[in-house]
């Protein structure tokens, strides 16, 4: 194993059960019902034990957006041509995509990742060039990558978050651009996960019922011809993922590694927390699912992986969109806990301390 993925691994740790038992004590002194909040006052208590803090912040936010090609897109798998993962990326820099009109609302930055998109990019200070190679190799006719590659990959995501947490970062999300890109997740969550392709194939960008079947079964071509050991997370990658996918598993397991907590997007994140749990399984307790996507692969995925998404609003867009609204509830969730007054520090009598309660 690569060695700084070995090291990532071992610094991984158990969220802390001693915060959140405090945690869940302080949701309990708050001036509301108990339970009232729901599931915010999981998620803030979940946090607290990701950190290991019972007033943790979440100020400083970061989108990790990680764009790359893949070779199956050669098999007819997309409603779009190849080109359209370069434009968007370009589109990312400028400002102008889905992404970047969330992040600006929530407060986060967005850190723009090549991770491997054909024909590559001139320098550019928003810019982010860790490019494994000009696109993952045909699936359908060999392994998509070498397992030097995928190691490269998955380093690349690990060092990312090392530089972003530097640069100071309470919370981090994940996103994704790269025409055909469901194929491969999709590929991969068959894999881990012993799911039929039927079941966890979606239809993506937008495919009609032939182009769909069509694609399910390059699918299973890649599987058969490739043969992944659901028991090797890297073998997986290697032979069925995409540099994208390894660079956001890197980044989920740095970000475990640092103690933070990771807001997992739609099905391409999907497919990378599958490579970062089998790698380590502790890191899915930094895992928070912001939604369940459109994609049917996505909630086996999420089952698989025992998350219960925050959001279902039939999204399917990636880039981070979904992770940026659960970004958005993680950190209200935690300025509740945080900023909300006890009864105590409020002077009000708690239920059954009345005189005739």
């Amino acid at each position: 194993m690569d060695e700084c993925l070995k090291r990532t691994i071992g610094a991984i740790r158990p969220v802390d059960m001693s915060v959140i038992q405090a945690a869940r004590a302080r949701q309990d002194s708050l001036t509301k019902p108990q339970g009232s909040l729901g599931r915010l006052e999981e998620l803030a208590v979940r946090i607290a034990g990701i950190k290991g803090d019972l007033s943790p912040r979440i100020e400083r936010k970061a989108i990790v957006t990680m764009a790359a090609d893949h070779g199956v897109v050669a098999e007819g798998v997309s409603a779009y041509p190849q080109e359209v993962s370069r434009q968007m990326v370009y589109n990312f820099l400028s400002g102008g995509a889905a992404i970047n009109v969330l992040a600006r609302h929530i407060g986060a930055r967005v850190v723009v990742v090549d991770m491997g998109v054909v024909s590559g990019f001139e320098p550019h200070p928003d810019l982010v060039s860790r490019s494994i190679g000009f696109g993952t190799r045909n699936m359908a006719q060999g392994p998509a990558m070498d397992r030097a590659q995928a190691a490269n990959a998955v380093r690349a995501g690990i060092e990312i978050v090392d530089a972003e947490v530097a640069r100071g970062l309470d919370i981090v999300a994940t996103g994704d651009m790269g025409i055909g890109n469901t194929t491969a997740s999709a590929a991969v969550c068959a894999a881990i996960t012993g799911q039929p392709v039927e079941k966890v194939a979606g239809r993506g960008a937008g495919l009609d019922d032939d182009q769909f079947l069509h694609k399910v079964e390059v699918i299973r071509r890649a599987l058969a011809a490739n043969e992944p050991d659901a028991t090797d997370a890297m073998d997986v990658l290697t032979k069925v993922g995409g540099f994208e996918i390894g660079g956001l598993a890197g980044v989920m397991l740095g970000s475990a590694a640092c103690r933070m907590p990771v807001v997992l997007d739609g099905i391409v994140s999907g497919a990378a927390a599958l490579i970062a749990a089998a790698l380590s399984p502790l890191a899915r307790e930094y895992f928070i699912a912001a939604h369940n996507s459109a994609e049917p692969g996505h909630r086996v995925m999420l089952d698989y992986l025992g998350l219960d998404p925050l959001l279902d609003l039939r999204m399917r867009l990636g880039e981070g969109t979904g992770a940026a609204l659960g970004m958005f509830l993680a950190e209200a969730a935690v300025k509740l806990m945080t900023q909300m007054a006890t009864f105590d520090e409020a002077g009000i009598p708690r239920k059954g301390s009345l005189p005739g309660d």
